[in-house]
């Protein structure tokens, strides 16, 4: 009896197919989590003596904490697996949640005072924050968020957990942004400033999801040069 002969489409083909795209992703995830280790390094050896001046300058001007911490929402393994992650959460933040650091750019507020997004000019922002945040000097702490592992240099931005929860509720699509980990500098942040209601949202959640196809090492490095002018030039800081 003749027995069937496997080609080249048939099962142990096909699995062999699926071993090898996992292994090129993951050889991927490798190489741009050492790359963002590297780059984050050099980055706090470069602007460590920058950071102890701003700080200095909060301390002096302003009463409060010279760093602001705040839960985000970070990346989603699950969404990598379609949805087959762990299912045992009690309440689903839509991915692990993390403390973000940031210089403290408003006046210190009650604690418990409901969040909302900044505007320009806005009352709460203090003479020395509103310089931080027209140039995005006050997210140079979140390098240590990169090496801790949170974040990435780029990818979407990271949002607060009750916003978060809203926004996935309103936008299509939104859960998808926590694909890959969260960033410092992304594709969105690049093309557009900060985010002042949901239609701004909408059309970040755009640009996210154009990155999170084309996410590469190579495209990181893109993004990366073009943060540098937009920063530098003040086009997206406010």
């Amino acid at each position: 009896m003749l027995l069937p002969i496997e080609t080249a489409t048939g099962p142990r083909a096909l699995g062999g197919a699926v071993r090898a795209g996992e292994e090129g992703r993951a050889w991927r995830s490798d190489l741009r989590r050492g790359l963002n280790i590297m780059l984050a390094v050099v980055a706090l050896i470069v602007t460590l003596p920058l950071m102890f001046v701003i700080g200095l300058l909060i301390k002096l001007t302003t009463p409060g904490p010279v760093l602001y911490t705040q839960p985000r929402v970070g990346v989603d393994r699950r969404n990598q697996t379609n949805g087959a992650g762990s299912t045992r959460r009690v309440v689903d933040h839509g991915g692990r949640l993390f403390r973000i650091f940031k210089f403290r750019t408003m006046y210190t507020v009650p604690d418990g005072a409901r969040q909302r997004w900044a505007q320009p000019d806005d009352p709460r922002v203090t003479p020395v924050g509103r310089i931080l945040r027209k140039y995005r000097l006050d997210e140079l702490p979140q390098l240590f968020n990169v090496l801790c592992g949170d974040m990435n240099l780029v990818g979407p931005r990271p949002e607060q957990p009750r916003i978060f929860a809203e926004l996935r509720e309103r936008i299509p699509d939104y859960r998808t942004r926590q694909r890959v980990l969260p960033g410092i500098t992304g594709w969105a942040q690049v093309n557009q400033t900060y985010d002042r209601n949901t239609d701004d949202v909408r059309r970040k959640v755009q640009y996210d999801l154009e990155y999170i196809r084309r996410e590469s090492p190579l495209e990181d490095v893109k993004i990366l040069a073009y943060t540098l002018p937009a920063v530098l030039l003040n086009r997206r800081g406010w």
